[in-house]
């Protein structure tokens, strides 16, 4: 039985070395005769072959041992390292990693062991018969590292490298073992220890310290506040003691010797005053730039380097690239880049995707890589910065970018669009289709690719942190995926409104731009109202419908506006008023409210008023439901002209004809709202007030003359006009029909514009 204490030691030690051997190891695979590399790889297994042996992990000191022996032979120029080296060495690693994991299974772990051992030892044997003079190879003469070394070591550390479990018994250059070296072993308790460095812990205790006897210097301030309160208050009573006696009395001289002695109490007190408050305003700035310095080193113990993230990533790279038949780089820029540790750990999933997409998808071959005169060994880049706020990650290769014909086809292929429509698609519109889920340009599957579960699994977790995700490419020179995410998920920059005499929050990072939008700009286009902005057609939707408030009745020559959501597809959210912008602070709301609808999380205002954070991708969807189904409230308008404004419901299933009696109802002014199918029709009957049904007869679910009989049948919709339009002109269609109710009977062979709107107003009147 091992000693729990020990084991944890020394699992901390192998994440730390194991870190240290990866890194290395990639580095030797393309300069195999970097004398500093070697060196820093020799002693990092050195170390971990002691460290095995002071914990009494036999299999560990064997594993090293003889991966020592291989880096002192390439130190020593007795072997030149090449990549069936390197396999066997990080492969080694692995099993180093593991000893310690409470997971491991022995077996398992042994034979991985005696592999590794036996890869090494072959390929010692196979350079020395091939020619090169390779001497019995004797222990270095260093220095073991007792406990204490290794304990002194362990505190003094920076975060050691994240490490994961590593499956049993991997074969060489798989992507399930890059996998496991890329994925960290997270802890799976909800207290999570974090490491802080000791200049900040120092920091933090100093401020601490500082806001402690600040505070303690309040107390005797308040009490002269209450002894000035108190002295008011009595030159109150003197006051109106006087106006009592002057009334009583009429004594001038008396009078005027309290009032002398009253206004000298008074002014003792107006300067008692001014020094508080002198000293509160002091007081206040102080504290302030105290506890803003607190916050920030706080909210510095939790950021981590981007490069965090990394750890197994380039190893990662290299496996599956030889894997595929191909060689590939991962280069990171900007490892420095600070970000908050639960970013950080969320962004590691797609990441991953994305280089494992970047080395499957872009890479190629390094026959085909020779023939367009690029290096044989792809290039991936890795860059992290901030901007704006934001945390701005780019993933990019150097490969053959993405065929925009073949992605034209399997669009039409999978079905997701017709011919003719996939033809008139730009460059954008067509790698947005990459994120669809199901979507693949791999043909058939395999261990890597082809089903469909990559790209919207990225954009999905990215969307999850409140981000957002792009692609560009360049044919024959590398495709680039665009991230942007807050650098920390617990303060957020907002954009403060009014709406519906409530205040709410919305994140800067999800608005495009503000503008304030005249009325005379609105205009109706496809049943709802746009703006013109930038030369395009912004979709307005009013903030209250979207959270439920009733609409304003007041007529505002200008209104405010956010846009939201993409920039191919973007609407125009109108709010009461800008308030500002103001850095808040999310606090969860409780988890057994559930998920409410459009809020994110809850916040304190600057003023201390408790206040909501919008969920702008719930206000996305909400506002794409109303557009389809056609139930906008009109903005801008007075509740008299709302009442004026007769409504029509118009029910089909075709979607052309459902959008042409649409059309020509609103062009004439009616208030016009869609229904799919009669089942659709008859839910939006029973909850809003419509002035004529506009229905089809066929359609699925519920058809036109179950619809109107449902209508004649309640008490509360019977004396509602009901015209119905359909194909069917015999006779009996036209009989069956108005027998079911319906007050007039257009067939669609005879429609024309005219025909209907005449038989529009005849029924209901002018709009």
């Amino acid at each position: 039985m091992l000693d729990p204490i020990m084991l944890e030691l020394f699992r901390q030690e192998a994440e730390t070395q194991t870190a240290v051997l990866t890194d290395g190891l990639l580095a030797l695979e393309r300069n195999p005769q970097q004398a500093d590399l070697l060196e820093s790889c020799m002693r990092a297994a050195h170390s971990l072959k002691g460290a095995a042996r002071i914990v009494d992990l036999p299999l560990g000191v064997e594993v090293a041992h003889v991966m020592e022996d291989c880096l002192v032979a390439a130190q020593e120029n007795r072997l030149l390292l090449g990549a069936e080296h390197i396999d066997q060495l990080l492969q080694g690693t692995d099993v180093l990693l593991r000893l310690a994991q409470p997971d491991t299974d022995p077996h398992a772990l042994s034979t991985q062991a005696e592999k590794v051992q036996q890869g090494l030892q072959r390929l010692l044997a196979a350079d020395s018969a091939a020619g090169t003079a390779v001497p019995a190879l004797l222990e270095p003469v260093l220095v073991e590292p007792s406990l204490d070394d290794i304990s002194h070591s362990l505190l003094l550390s920076a975060e050691p490298a994240n490490a994961s479990a590593i499956a049993a018994e991997i074969p060489a250059a798989s992507p399930e073992q890059s996998d496991v070296s890329t994925r960290a072993s997270k802890s799976a308790t909800a207290d999570r220890a974090l490491r802080v460095s000791a200049e900040q812990l120092n920091i933090v205790l100093d401020l601490a310290s500082r806001t402690l006897v600040r505070s303690h210097t309040l107390i005797p301030r308040i009490d002269g506040m209450q002894r000035l309160k108190r002295q008011f208050g009595a030159l109150e009573r003197a006051l109106a003691n006087l106006l009592n006696d002057s009334q009583e009395t009429g004594s001038v001289a008396s009078l005027a010797s309290q009032l002398e002695e009253t206004l000298t109490h008074l002014r003792d007190s107006q300067t008692r005053l001014h020094e508080s408050l002198g000293w509160l305003d002091d007081f206040a700035w102080d504290n302030e730039l105290c506890v803003q310095r607190l916050y920030d080193t706080v909210l510095a113990c939790r950021m981590r380097p981007f490069s965090d993230v990394l750890a197994g990533q380039a190893r990662m790279v290299r496996d599956l690239a030889r894997s595929l038949g191909k060689q590939a780089e991962l280069q990171l820029i900007g490892g420095q880049t600070q970000v908050d540790r639960d970013i950080l750990e969320l962004l590691e999933a797609p990441l991953t995707h994305l280089l494992r997409n970047a080395v499957d998808h872009g890479v190629e071959v390094g026959e085909v890589r020779r023939q367009r005169g690029k290096e044989e060994c792809g290039l991936i880049r890795l860059h992290a910065r901030h901007h704006s706020g934001m945390l701005v990650v780019e993933v990019s290769d150097d490969g053959q970018g993405v065929d925009l014909e073949i992605l034209r086809r399997q669009i039409v292929e999978r079905g997701f669009t017709k011919s003719e429509t996939a033809a008139r698609l730009t460059e954008a519109e067509l790698l947005e289709f990459l994120f669809l889920p199901g979507f693949s340009m791999k043909r058939q599957v395999s261990e890597v690719s082809g089903r469909g579960v990559g790209l919207d699994a990225v954009q999905h977790q990215v969307r999850q942190l409140r981000g957002m995700v792009r692609v560009r490419q360049q044919p024959g020179k590398g495709t680039t995926f665009h991230l942007e995410v807050p650098l920390t998920l617990s303060v957020v920059r907002c954009l403060m409104v009014d709406i519906g005499d409530e205040r709410y929050a919305l994140p800067l990072a999800h608005i495009d731009r503000m503008l304030q939008v005249s009325a005379g700009q609105i205009v109706q286009l496809e049943g709802h109202q746009h703006c013109l902005v930038d030369g395009q057609h912004i979709s307005l939707i009013s903030a209250r419908q979207i959270l439920g408030y009733a609409e304003n009745n007041e007529h505002a020559e200008e209104l405010p506006v956010v846009l939201i959501g993409d920039s191919s597809s973007p609407y125009g959210v109108v709010v009461d008023r800008f308030i500002g912008e103001s850095t808040l602070v999310t606090v969860p709301l409780d988890a057994r409210l559930g998920k409410l609808p459009h809020i994110y999380a809850g916040a304190v205002s600057e003023d201390g008023a408790p206040l909501l954070i919008l969920d702008v991708e719930d206000m996305l969807r909400a506002a794409t439901k109303l557009i389809s189904s056609g139930r906008l409230e009109f903005i801008g308008q007075s509740e008299g002209e709302r009442q004026q404004r007769k409504r029509v419901l118009v029910v089909d299933d075709s979607l052309t004809v459902r959008e042409l009696e649409r059309k020509l109802l609103l062009n004439q002014g009616y208030d016009v709202a869609v229904a799919v199918d009669g089942m659709d029709g008859w839910n939006a009957l029973r909850s809003e007030h419509f002035d004529l049904l506009l229905t089809d007869i066929d359609m699925p679910r519920m058809d036109g003359i179950e619809l109107v009989t449902l209508v004649r049948g309640d008490h509360r919709l019977q004396r509602l006009p009901v015209m119905m339009v359909s194909y069917k002109d015999r006779e009996e269609d036209r009989r069956r029909g108005l027998d079911a109710g319906a007050d007039y009977y257009l067939a669609k062979a005879n429609f024309h514009d005219d025909a209907l709107l005449d038989a529009v107003k005849m029924l209901i009147g002018a709009p």
